[in-house]
C-alpha cells in the first residue's frame, strides 16, 4: 500500500511540475506560495491533522520500542542549496523534536541510527569532523537538558565506540553518567555501529566462552547470542522507521528486527514531521490489527 501511495505521489508531483510550466498556473502559484495567510492556513491545518492523528493512535496499542534510521541530511541540504554540515545540523535539531514527541506518547524505548561503520570509511574527513563536533555538542546538550532529567531518560551509546575520537567518547561518557540513574525511558544512539559487526562480536564472545569451557556446544542458542549483543538490555524493536525514501535496512539491528514492522517514508530526516511519526505509528497499529484477525 505504501509503495502504491509513493508511486501515486510521484505521478502527482510530475503533473504539478508540468502544469507549472504554464504562466497561467505558475503566476498565481507563486503568489499563494509567498502568502503568509496561505502558510498560516497550511500550518493550522497540519496542527489539526496532527492532533487528530495523535488522539487516534493514543487509543490503540503503541509500540514499546521505536527505532529510526535517520537518513537524508545531505539530500535535504543539497535540495535547499545548503552545505552538508547545515543538513547535519538540522538533523541534530530534528532529533530533539522527535525525542519530545516520543516522550509525549510514553514510548519507553527509542533507538536511532546516527553513524554506521560504513560511514566512517566512506565519508570525507572534513564531513566526519563536522559530524563529530555535532555529536559532542548534542551529547553535552542532552546531559544538561532538563526535559531529559524530568522525564527520566537514560542515555546510552552502542557500537564499536573505540573507532570514535576521544572527544566524542568523553561526551558519550558524560551523557551516560549524567543520566545513569534515570529509568523511565531508554534512549539508545547507534554510533560506529554495524549489524553484521555486532553479530560477529557476539559470536566471538560465544566462541571464547566455549573455548574456556564455560559454554558447552549444546547450550549455544539464540539467547546466548542475544545476551551478547550491544543491545542486550533492549527489547527488540516493534517498529523501524527509515526516512528519505530508501527501502533497505543498511546493516541496522539485523538480528533484532527479525519480526519488526518496517515503515519507509520519502521525507528527508530534517523534514520529518509529527504527522510523519504519527502516520508510521498508525500504520504499525493497522498491521497489528490485521495480524490479530
Amino acid at each position: 500500500m505504501g509503495r502504491v501511495r509513493r508511486a501515486l505521489g510521484r505521478r502527482v508531483d510530475g503533473l504539478a511540475k508540468w502544469l507549472l510550466k504554464f504562466r497561467v498556473i505558475s503566476a498565481p502559484s507563486r503568489l499563494i506560495a509567498n502568502s503568509s495567510y496561505a502558510w498560516s492556513f497550511i500550518s493550522r491545518t497540519d496542527r489539526i491533522r496532527a492532533n487528530r492523528l495523535r488522539d487516534r493512535i493514543k487509543q490503540g496499542e503503541l509500540p514499546e520500542h521505536v527505532s529510526i534510521i535517520m537518513d537524508g541530511n545531505r539530500r535535504f541540504a543539497w535540495g535547499k542549496s545548503l552545505d552538508s554540515e547545515m543538513g547535519h545540523t538540522r538533523g541534530k535539531e530534528k532529533l530533539k523534536e522527535v525525542m519530545d514527541w516520543i516522550l509525549d506518547l510514553g514510548i519507553p524505548y527509542f533507538t536511532v541510527y546516527a553513524l554506521s561503520t560504513e560511514n566512517l570509511k566512506e565519508r570525507s574527513e572534513a564531513e566526519l569532523e563536522g559530524l563529530f563536533n555535532l555529536y559532542v555538542a548534542g551529547l553535552n546538550e542532552i546531559a544538561d537538558d532538563s526535559r531529559i532529567h524530568e522525564n527520566g531518560v537514560k542515555v546510552q551509546a552502542v557500537g564499536r565506540l573505540s573507532m570514535l575520537p576521544d572527544r566524542v567518547i568523553e561526551a558519550l561518557k558524560n551523557a551516560e553518567s549524567r543520566t545513569e540513574d534515570n529509568s523511565d525511558f531508554l534512549f539508545t544512539i547507534c554510533l560506529a555501529y554495524g549489524g553484521r559487526e555486532e553479530i560477529v562480536d557476539a559470536v566471538r564472545d560465544v566462541a571464547m566462552a566455549h573455548a574456556e569451557g564455560e559454554l558447552p556446544v549444546e547450550m549455544i542458542d539464540q539467547q546466548q547470542i542475544s545476551s551478547r549483543l550491544y543491545t542486550s538490555d533492549l527489547p527488540d524493536p516493534d517498529l523501524v522507521i527509515r526516512t528519505s525514501g530508501e527501502e533497505r535496512i543498511s546493516n541496522f539491528l539485523l538480528w533484532q528486527i527479525a519480526y519488526s514492522e518496517l515503515h519507509f517514508t520519502d521525507v528527508h530526516w530534517p523534514s520529518f514531521s509529527k504527522v510523519d511519526l504519527y502516520e508510521a505509528l498508525e500504520s504499525y497499529q493497522m498491521r497489528r490489527r490485521r495480524y490479530g484477525e
